[in-house]
């Protein structure tokens, strides 16, 4: 009869999970399709291009949300059990509070662990494809930046001319060890600028020190010089921080490509460090979220617990978002980045449960 009441919570748990996930993956579809059909109505493609480009970014913002997910979901699940009085027989039938805070710990794990190795690389992997494809329609789509072994290449378009710039790395603003291909409309070589370091803060950028050569005539300028790009140090960052593109295992390769580099790869780390913890994350919000309901009265109104739930979301949010930028920022160490937060939810729901077990 115990195993029997233990079945009954994991699947009205999973089956709440599925149906919100669900609902909030209809209404990502939907708000999602009316942004692409903006973005391709002027482009010359099928008519069916944005609903099917939508499912591609849909997964991953779902994945975001899924903290806010699992707190609606145990809040419907103990609104269903105060209800329909179904709490009382499960305490009859040998399950304690503890008790059924435990099982929703274990099953909340496994689903979030789910979500991490399964969905999440599924799901940035369908990101990777829909940036990918939307960049061929992009207004952007004159410049490029791309990280790889040999270093940090850029693609640029100015007054007619494309640029190719390849630098060995970035310090600070400066771009190290750099050289500068400009190409005409019909991408014959016109110039080429070599140096030692530039000077990237804005997208004018000063050069100072460089050799230039300009139809096989190569002259040393000492003196600084500006150079109009689109491209910034703020720029460059913003193309690199997508990681919502890039699955576990690509994380990790680029990870090493940035330290082979010299590049700082702490929002990497941050990123991969969430990703580890958001099992564990997803648990203690279950819990968190069990010990108030517990505590809440037990006759409030649906629409109460679905604005607590939100609140609650907000909250939880924003303290994740502070810590992880003083994280990205070098503020703080990585780890405790990730931890602080973590460790401030699980703290309140271990003083919570054990208040929750004298009940």
């Amino acid at each position: 009869m115990y195993k029997t009441y233990e079945k009954y919570i994991i699947k009205n748990f999973i089956k709440k999970f599925l149906i919100i996930s669900l609902i909030f993956l209809s209404l990502i579809i939907i708000l999602s399709i009316l942004e692409e059909i903006s973005f391709f109505k002027e482009s010359n493609v099928n008519f069916i291009v944005p609903y099917l480009i939508t499912l591609l970014s849909a997964p991953i913002t779902l994945f975001e949300i899924f903290p806010f997910i699992f707190l609606l979901t145990t809040q419907f699940l103990f609104y269903d059990l105060f209800s329909k009085d179904e709490l009382n027989l499960l305490k009859v039938n040998g399950l304690s509070n503890l008790k059924i805070i435990k099982i929703l710990f274990y099953i909340s794990f496994l689903i979030g662990l789910f979500t991490v190795l399964i969905f999440y690389n599924a799901a940035s992997t369908l990101k990777f494809f829909y940036t990918d494809y939307k960049n061929e329609f992009s207004k952007d789509n004159k410049y490029l930046a791309v990280v790889n072994d040999s270093g940090l290449w850029l693609k640029d378009e100015i007054n007619n001319s494309t640029i190719i710039v390849k630098a060995n790395y970035i310090e600070d603003n400066y771009l190290i060890d750099v050289v500068i291909n400009e190409f005409d409309i019909n991408f014959d070589l016109q110039k080429t600028i070599q140096t030692k370091k530039i000077n990237i803060k804005n997208e004018l950028w000063i050069v100072e020190g460089a050799s230039i050569t300009s139809k096989n005539i190569t002259q040393v300028k000492n003196e600084k010089f500006s150079y109009q790009t689109s491209f910034s140090t703020q720029k460059i960052n913003t193309l690199f921080s997508n990681m919502s593109t890039l699955n576990i295992l690509k994380l990790f390769n680029l990870k090493k490509v940035y330290e082979n580099l010299g590049y700082s790869t702490k929002e990497i780390q941050v990123h991969l460090v969430n990703l580890c913890s958001t099992p564990f994350f997803y648990a203690v919000l279950t819990i968190l979220s069990s010990i108030i309901m517990f505590n809440l009265n037990k006759n409030r109104s649906l629409f109460f617990h679905i604005i607590f739930g939100v609140l609650m979301s907000v909250i939880i949010y924003y303290i994740n978002f502070i810590f992880n930028s003083l994280g990205n920022n070098g503020k703080i160490p990585v780890l405790a980045s990730i931890l602080i937060p973590l460790s401030c939810i699980s703290i309140v729901s271990l003083i919570g449960l054990v208040k929750i077990n004298e009940k």
